[in-house]
């Protein structure tokens, strides 16, 4: 992809959020046929977003779409996004899959037909077609890498890159770490004593891949740089060098 920025927003829409989820998850959690069972390293995700969920041969499962009529049993699948870093509140946004199972090559293919995310800001209900049609952020499989080295390793950036935030986000926080990034921005999770909020900086255009985010990145810094430190932030580190 190049740099070009039309049709660029702050924020990844929806069905884009989705499929991140989607790709970036490790395990899902299935329930169909009255049971509920957890799949850990078991699925894997076509371009078009179905879910092909490889299960052994004796599963429950597998028997109820081999002789289920039509060979589709209807399931609910669930996903959930984690945060890398630790923080308070550490799902960042769950993805239910509503559809049916079909039997192809031994595993099991799943169809969604209704797709809903739930995030800090609600749950949303994603148009299929939209869904199938959209991509998963570029940056998706490099995230956790991304934010625990810069939360292990660069500490002072992130403490920099609250210059960019309003002073009013800041107040009464005890704790700033990045909560997630994606093509179009950085999120920071500000903790309080009994109490969490997220800031958003976004990127003054998109990032295709690690070396333009790495620019963008530049870009953020030097402009925090360029900014007053946060009064509420001085007022921390005075009452814990003092």
């Amino acid at each position: 992809m190049g740099d070009d920025t039309h049709g660029w927003t702050a924020a990844p829409g929806a069905a884009e959020r989705a499929r991140s989820v989607l790709a970036a998850a490790w395990s899902c959690a299935v329930t169909a046929e009255g049971t509920r069972e957890e799949f850990v390293g078991a699925h894997t995700v076509t371009d078009d977003g179905r879910v092909l969920l490889h299960v052994p041969e004796d599963s429950v499962l597998l028997a109820a779409a081999i002789c289920a009529p039509r060979g589709e049993p209807s399931a609910v699948l669930e996903f959930a996004d984690v945060a890398p870093v630790p923080v308070r509140g550490r799902i960042r946004a769950r993805l239910w899959l509503a559809g049916w199972f079909s039997v192809q090559d031994g595993h099991l293919a799943f169809q969604a037909t209704r797709v809903v995310l739930r995030r800090p800001s609600g749950a949303v209900v994603v148009d299929p077609d939209e869904f199938a049609a959209a991509a998963p952020d570029p940056l998706v499989l490099a995230e956790a890498r991304l934010l625990t080295h810069l939360a292990d390793c660069h500490a002072d950036a992130v403490e920099r890159l609250t210059r960019l935030v309003d002073t009013d986000s800041l107040h009464g926080a005890v704790r700033v770490q990045p909560l997630a990034v994606d093509r179009h921005g950085l999120t920071l999770r500000i903790e309080r004593a009994r109490s969490h909020g997220d800031v958003r900086l976004a990127f003054h255009a998109p990032a295709d891949d690690v070396a333009q985010l790495t620019e963008r990145m530049h870009v953020l810094l030097s402009q925090a740089s360029a900014a007053s430190c946060p009064r509420a932030l001085q007022r921390q580190r005075t009452d814990r060098d003092g």
